[in-house]
């Protein structure tokens, strides 16, 4: 049958825009790497991962690090090992000192200090520079704001390109420390509640901040905080990763970082999975089996069309993703839509995620995509040359997706889902709200 077809946002933006040609300056690419989720990592795996980022446009990988955590130096030794074997340093890396994830705050100089870090490691050929400085980036850190002041104890001792994350200051509160940054990294990129995610936080940063400072973009697939002992919350990802990427082209950034590469915890990963021993405790029920690595097939059409660069699309391609039985399958275990902590209104986590699948196509011509979930009725939708997005509802279908590029009454290529139950197959009897992603 043919769909009543259900346009994201990203759709609509991304037919209005996809074939613009625009003069840009220079554009960078991270992605945010929770370091503290690498302790099974050795040189040779950093490697891999420098590999496949470098492979889809990423041009630097943002160093998470909380304090204190043992097994940092280990691993940002191994991290820099790999980048500067790789082909001279070509892939970047940059500090991003979290001052929440590791129970303390940062010590600005001493041993194992912000300072140490940075004089250990800014003139390597690997490190991320931007206008000819180190570029140094935070999680949060507002009761430190002194210490990167001008002639602080940090910059005192080198200068650096500083693009922090203080977003709890809000976009009235940072007006009094702009002489402290030289741009802002804004950290909201999933929406409140029953609603999707829109480019309004970032406009109001950008203009928070004023000219002269540079922004920093998030994009993110999706937001599952498991296993965290506290409270455990959803945000709605569902058209997240297609709307946020269709954003950029908006907001027009000078930098963009996807969040995350590997933080399992959150269940936003777009990297693979190595051990579960670098999975957060309780949370490896959730990560199991729901591999999320498709999301970056399309990342090199993305980040072109962000950097304002050409791209050839030679090959029909799909990604498609779903939490794969409906939320009300399985107990919530308690887990709540919003949180409260972050002044949301808590809300049932049915109400804040759709039940249903969510794809992309890139085309290098129109053609029909067509979707059939177990042996229900086939649902068509009709897509243009570039990037096209949909998403359509379970209403109680169950089975094995089937998602098919169609040209001409020929199907080009299929590809098949994880199958679509009525109930959880979670052995603790709970809802996953993560999603399994898939793509061809």
């Amino acid at each position: 049958m043919a769909a009543n077809m259900k346009l994201s946002f990203s759709s609509l933006l991304w037919l209005a825009l996809q074939t613009a040609s625009v003069c840009q300056a220079q554009k960078y690419a991270f992605a945010h790497v929770v370091v503290g989720n690498t302790a099974a990592h050795t040189q040779a795996t950093w490697a891999n991962d420098i590999s496949l980022a470098q492979a889809c446009g990423i041009d630097a990988f943002a160093l998470n690090m909380g304090y204190p955590d043992s097994n940092i130096p280990t691993q940002v030794a191994n991290a820099f090992a790999a980048a500067e074997a790789n082909d001279g340093g070509s892939f970047k890396l940059f500090f991003a000192f979290d001052y929440l994830g590791g129970g303390e705050v940062w010590p600005a100089t001493g041993s194992n200090s912000v300072v140490s870090y940075l004089t250990e490691y800014k003139s390597s050929t690997a490190y991320f520079n931007y206008n000819s400085l180190p570029f140094v980036s935070t999680f949060e850190g507002t009761g430190n704001i002194a210490d990167w002041a001008p002639g602080g104890a940090i910059r005192s001792q080198g200068d650096v390109y500083f693009v922090p994350d203080w977003s709890s200051l809000g976009t009235g509160g940072i007006a009094p420390y702009l002489d402290n940054i030289q741009g802002f990294f804004n950290w909201g990129m999933w929406p409140n509640g029953a609603s999707n995610m829109t480019d309004a936080g970032d406009v109001a940063w950008q203009q928070a901040i004023g000219t002269g400072k540079t922004y920093m973009m998030g994009v993110s697939p999706w937001f599952f905080h498991s296993a965290s002992g506290g409270t455990d919350w959803v945000w709605r990802g569902d058209d997240l990763w297609a709307d946020r990427w269709a954003e950029t082209l908006v907001v027009a950034p000078e930098f963009v970082q996807i969040v995350t590469w590997n933080d399992f915890g959150e269940a936003h990963y777009i990297g693979p999975i190595y051990s579960d021993s670098e999975i957060a405790a309780g949370s490896a029920v959730y990560v199991d089996n729901m591999p999320h690595e498709s999301w970056r097939d399309f990342i090199p059409y993305y980040i072109a069309m962000f950097k304002g660069s050409s791209f050839d699309i030679s090959r029909d391609q799909m990604q498609y993703w779903y939490h794969p039985a409906p939320t009300a399958g399985g107990s919530t275990c308690g887990v709540v839509g919003n949180n409260a902590d972050q002044g949301q209104t808590e809300l049932s986590p049915d109400l804040v995620v759709e039940d249903g699948v969510f794809f992309s196509a890139l085309l290098s011509s129109a053609a029909q995509v067509h979707v059939q979930i177990g042996t229900n009725a086939v649902t068509v939708y009709n897509g243009s040359e570039g990037i096209n997005h949909w998403s359509q509802p379970f209403n109680g279908q169950t089975g094995v997706p089937t998602f098919s590029v169609v040209r001409d009454g020929i199907t080009v290529n299929s590809g098949t889902g994880l199958e679509i139950t009525s109930t959880t197959t979670l052995s603790n009897g709970c809802t996953n709200y993560n999603a399994w992603v898939g793509s061809f």
